[in-house]
């Protein structure tokens, strides 16, 4: 484990105080998309992939919504040579702190990842969730095909002509140009760090946002 992983930790204990409140809430629970894929009539495998502040909590909200097959935290809008935490944290290399999502189309529409996405974070802050500042931590929503960027910006513009938010969405919609998995110890790390003060205050209310709003999609997860 990186010193620049400790000293992050460190850092952020001593700002909990102070930015509790800013970003990690979850935002109010966003409308559904009037865009959107009808589910699949057969079951397959998806990728969605969301950047909205610190990869741990994003990949532990989605990896708890049904129809959801599988998740990885990872680092996305940069090159492979730079895909390494110690290289992300120097916010020089153009990544986003991201979650790949491998999701069936016949159980969960497109769409409905995109309203929990919104749902968990703050898409109104430019290049910050909570204590976390930097690029790595930009609102983006990285689309592989041209369904998903049409839905995409589609919702958008419908959030923003909604003022579902009170300031404008800063969201990025950009081509997936290469998802690159992160270090090992970050896979899972809110579900195998429960009560390490970051998790506790900034990822567990995505959690309880996530059982509270859409009750319907969420299920228990224990780890794969």
């Amino acid at each position: 484990m990186p010193a620049s992983f400790t000293l992050r930790l460190t850092l952020l204990a001593s700002l909990f105080v102070l930015t509790t409140g800013i970003g990690c809430k979850a935002a109010t629970p966003p409308p559904a998309p009037t865009l959107d894929s009808p589910l699949a009539a057969k079951h397959g495998r998806e990728i969605a992939v969301f950047a909205g502040g610190c990869f741990w909590g994003q990949q532990a909200v989605f990896e708890r919504v049904k129809g959801v097959l599988d998740t990885t935290a990872g680092y996305t809008g940069g090159s492979s040579a730079t895909a390494t935490y110690a290289q992300v944290t120097t916010e020089t290399t153009g990544h986003a702190e991201s979650v790949k999502v491998v999701f069936d189309p016949a159980k969960i529409t497109y769409g409905q990842l995109l309203q929990i996405f919104f749902a968990v974070h703050d898409p109104t802050t430019l290049n910050r969730q909570g204590p976390d500042v930097g690029t790595s931590y930009r609102s983006a929503i990285f689309f592989n095909s041209p369904e998903q960027q049409k839905i995409a910006s589609a919702y958008i513009a419908q959030l923003d002509a909604a003022k579902a938010f009170p300031k404008p969405i800063v969201t990025q919609v950009n081509a997936l140009k290469g998802f690159y998995d992160a270090e090992s110890y970050h896979q899972d790390y809110a579900l195998h760090n429960p009560d390490n003060s970051y998790i506790m205050v900034c990822d567990r209310p995505k959690i309880a946002t996530l059982k509270a709003e859409f009750p319907n999609l969420y299920h228990d997860y224990t780890g794969k």
